[in-house]
């Protein structure tokens, strides 16, 4: 269950990280609210997910779930550049939660 939560915790950090964009500096109550809602989601399932996660482990894929989305949805939706750099690093990231995943107990 743990890994379904940490999931979870990386999803509702992309809409985190969304709706900061959204907010445009914090001046879209809409955006604000949405944005302290999802990282408040975000934070509760990461809690849970770290009951039985290792806390490196956990915070690692976390915070990787949530760079890895963002890019995507910064590239998708808010028409943010892919370059082949750029495309090279979050393939390595996606290995890195690979090995995270699979060296973790």
């Amino acid at each position: 269950m743990g890994w379904i939560y940490l999931i979870l915790a990386g999803l509702f950090e992309l809409g985190f990280s969304s709706f900061l964009k959204l907010s445009e500096g914090l001046t879209k109550p809409y955006a604000i609210l949405a944005f302290i809602g999802f990282g408040a989601l975000s934070v509760w399932f990461l809690s849970q997910a770290m009951k039985t996660i290792p806390l490196g482990t956990a915070y690692a894929v976390w915070t990787g779930i949530g760079a890895l989305g963002t890019v995507i949805i910064g590239v998708i939706i808010f028409k943010d550049p892919l370059s082949v750099g750029r495309l090279f690093f979050i393939s390595l990231l996606v290995i890195s939660l690979i090995g995270l995943k699979a060296t973790s107990s």
